[in-house]
């Protein structure tokens, strides 16, 4: 084994989880630009389902993402009228998004985008399962 072997694009854990993942964004465009989303808007509004209304901090954090990517995203959402955003009376620190009645009623819309794309996987229930527990576990290790 060469001692360079472990700087290999070929020998990364991480570059095919990259790779897969940016494929994966590709794949569900089409299906979201039916209803004007964009991936990050989509699983933020994935949150918004679940919670209805939730804290930014919180949202940020189930998201992974920072702030300067998460304002950008709930101003749009709130632009297209899914969301709602304000400060709670106890701490004007404290920003809330909550879903809109045309955010909840999405929500029935999109319902075919997560069966579309399990189609388009090419893995069978099982294989599916497995690899989301793998990459929960994984991902777990950084919270």
């Amino acid at each position: 084994m060469d001692k360079y072997d472990k700087i290999k694009l070929e020998n990364q854990l991480c570059f095919p989880i990259y790779a897969l993942s940016r494929e994966i964004i590709k794949l569900y465009k089409p299906l979201l630009d039916k209803f004007n989303l964009t991936y990050t808007q989509y699983i933020t509004m994935l949150v918004m389902w679940e919670d209805e209304k939730i804290t930014f901090k919180n949202l940020g954090k189930r998201l992974h993402l920072d702030s300067g990517t998460l304002t950008p995203v709930l101003k749009k959402l709130e632009a297209m009228e899914l969301i709602i955003k304000y400060r709670t009376k106890e701490d004007d620190r404290v920003v809330v998004a909550e879903l809109t009645e045309k955010g909840r009623a999405l929500k029935e819309d999109i319902l075919e985008v997560p069966e579309k794309m399990f189609c388009n996987s090419g893995m069978n229930a099982r294989e599916a399962l497995e690899l989301k527990a793998k990459l929960d576990k994984m991902l777990k290790l950084f919270e």
